[in-house]
């Protein structure tokens, strides 16, 4: 999810994955596993992707999370009770 996501905001806004890794300080290969999902964003470069794409951090790291969530419970029998019992805890 928000691999895609960051490569919509990035194409909206006209910038190509060489000019995200240099803010970043990244490598331009970093930046394109993460648009495809195949490898992980750091927590730490939501705040900066936050202020390039000119979008909420917290938008950013709900769906940041929610990848977490899924990556960790994709195959539990059980994951979607889990999660809805663990929601249910939080409330």
């Amino acid at each position: 999810m928000l691999g895609a996501k960051l490569k919509e905001l990035r194409e909206m806004n006209g910038y190509v994955q060489r000019q995200i890794a240099a803010e970043l300080e990244v490598d331009t290969a970093y930046i394109s596993k993460v648009e495809n999902d195949e490898k992980p964003l750091s927590k730490s470069h939501l705040k900066k992707l936050s202020k390039i794409y000119k979008i909420s951090e917290r938008e950013l790291l709900t769906i940041w999370l929610t990848d977490k969530i899924k990556e960790l419970v994709k195959n539990e029998p059980t994951a979607k009770e889990s999660i809805l019992l663990a929601l249910s805890e939080m409330k």
